[in-house]
């Protein structure tokens, strides 16, 4: 059973949702965000809650079930405000800075990387050390924020590259003569 699945999100005040089908449509003061469910669960909106049930007892029916009450979590949430991750760049000479719609990160590479930020998440560089992805979808943003790491990842001897904000890097020792 799953136990995330069996409770109900609760719409706050300023947000609605509407149901047509499968597709739930959630409404908020700050972004509109549509989501299609699978045949395996059934989707019920009663007393200012949304709930989700499984169809059936099959594996794939209690797997969907879990994720598409998550997946309706997040898009409550999204329509009222932000989700945010933040980055730190470590290393001698190691920068970042945005120029209109793109990242320009220095990385130690033999040339500097363009990163094209997509529709709908905002990325800002409040110092050259740090970045800041913001933006409604919570996927996105994490996929986005991951896709920055990508780049230069943190490496365990010296701790050199881009990480998420609070990660802790276990240092390896060097060889020793």
């Amino acid at each position: 059973m799953s136990r995330i699945g069996k409770q109900p999100v609760t719409l706050p005040d300023g947000v609605t949702a509407s149901l047509s089908g499968q597709t739930i449509e959630i409404k908020g003061p700050k972004a509109t965000k549509v989501f299609t469910a699978t045949d395996d669960v059934t989707i019920t909106i009663e007393d200012g809650a949304v709930s989700v049930s499984p169809r059936g007892k099959s594996k794939r029916a209690r797997q969907q079930w879990g994720m598409t009450r998550t997946v309706i979590a997040n898009l409550v949430h999204g329509s009222k405000e932000l989700f945010r991750k933040d980055l730190e760049i470590q290393g001698v000479g190691y920068r970042a800075q945005m120029q209109g719609n793109t990242l320009k990160l220095n990385l130690g590479l033999s040339h500097d990387v363009d990163f094209e930020v997509p529709e709908g998440v905002t990325v800002t560089a409040p110092k050259p050390t740090e970045l800041v992805v913001e933006g409604h979808d919570k996927q996105l943003v994490g996929q986005v924020a991951a896709n920055i790491r990508e780049w230069r990842r943190p490496e365990p001897y010296k701790g050199k590259g881009i990480r998420y904000k609070g990660e802790y890097i276990f240092q390896k020792e060097g060889k020793k003569k």
